[in-house]
């Protein structure tokens, strides 16, 4: 009901102009002055890629709802939009789009991980691993390997190879080397203007902390203690987007900079609203208060402790909680 509800959000046009406008300016404005700066005042290239990081990530929330059809009425514009970002980005526009979908799709539902999620293991699988493997998977769920060194691979190198799904698809496997191409033609002819040293030293600092910032983002929207995980036969659309997404309430210069992705229930209830209206979404529906979880900025450091799914205790725990079981279960009654 308040997805069909919500579907009267559409896309405004001016409001979308005048959101990609009021990004995109700044951002190639302070690109600029990032790029002068390199020779002699570097300190205030690496200040000034905070702020540019941040409005990479608004730009991102941007391509992103190009590819849920949600930024514009028109699939041709959504379209030119989100793969004229993907350069800024870095992002093979349709690949993501795909990928995308399916987590849309399917989050939350235990038989259908993998595909644009972050890996989660149940403590029954994570149990029935080899030592090896184990620590490959406590790497992997490390923050400091996950956001610190992951985040920037993937955005910079992974992405630039079709591999996986993406090298079967042939639609996904074109995006990606198409992106390749342009890539090389808008980073290379500046690099043949004034260096390629400047141009590396401006772009991937800001590239680097975008990419902690959204990594950050995605992770906290469904890795909470109390998300939604279901075996695909009693797995439920509406559950899934109000119980396996968060409402990540940010201070309000942080919520603009992240283009209101916090208010992620209301998201995934309704994949084609624009960013700029979820919270007039959220603000027409109060009955929604109180069912998504509410995470606040201190809380979501608490997230990233959380690895495994428990299916009898029905939440998400930390490596730490199997040892604390273990000691439990050996003390003598």
């Amino acid at each position: 009901m308040l997805s069909r509800q919500f579907k009267a959000y559409g896309a405004d046009l001016k409001r979308s102009l005048f959101q990609l406008i009021t990004t995109a300016t700044p951002f190639l404005a302070l690109l600029v002055v990032m790029a002068t700066a390199t020779e002699g005042r570097y300190w205030l290239t690496l200040l000034l890629a905070i702020p540019t990081a941040g409005l990479l990530v608004r730009l991102f929330i941007i391509q992103h709802d190009c590819g849920h059809g949600s930024f514009f009425k028109s699939r041709a514009a959504n379209d030119f939009v989100g793969r004229a970002l993907c350069v800024l980005t870095l992002t093979p526009y349709a690949s993501w789009k795909k990928g995308h979908a399916a987590h849309h799709a399917s989050t939350g539902n235990l038989d259908r991980r993998g595909r644009g999620d972050v890996e989660t293991l149940t403590v029954a699988e994570y149990q029935a691993l080899s030592p090896l493997r184990r620590l490959g998977y406590r790497l992997y769920r490390n923050p400091f390997v996950m956001v610190l060194l992951g985040a920037p691979i993937n955005f910079i190198v992974l992405q630039r190879l079709p591999t996986g799904a993406a090298f079967r698809d042939r639609a996904a496997r074109r995006s990606i080397l198409l992106l390749n191409l342009a890539l090389i033609v808008v980073f290379g002819l500046p690099m043949v203007v004034i260096g390629v040293i400047p141009v590396l030293a401006t772009y991937l600092p800001v590239m680097v902390i975008a990419s902690w910032i959204g990594n950050w983002l995605f992770y906290v929207q469904h890795q909470f203690e109390g998300t939604y995980w279901e075996q695909d036969s009693d797995w439920n659309f509406h559950a899934a987007a109000l119980r396996g997404s968060s409402y990540f309430k940010l201070p309000r210069i942080l919520q603009w900079f992240s283009g209101n992705i916090g208010l992620h229930h209301i998201h995934h209830l309704c994949s084609r609203i624009p960013n700029y209206r979820l919270q007039a979404c959220l603000d027409s529906a109060p009955e929604l208060d109180g069912i998504a979880r509410r995470i606040t900025l201190r809380e979501s450091l608490g997230c990233w402790r959380l690895a495994l799914w428990d299916e009898q205790r029905r939440l998400l725990v930390g490596f730490g909680d199997l040892k604390a079981q273990s000691k439990q279960a050996l003390r003598p009654v």
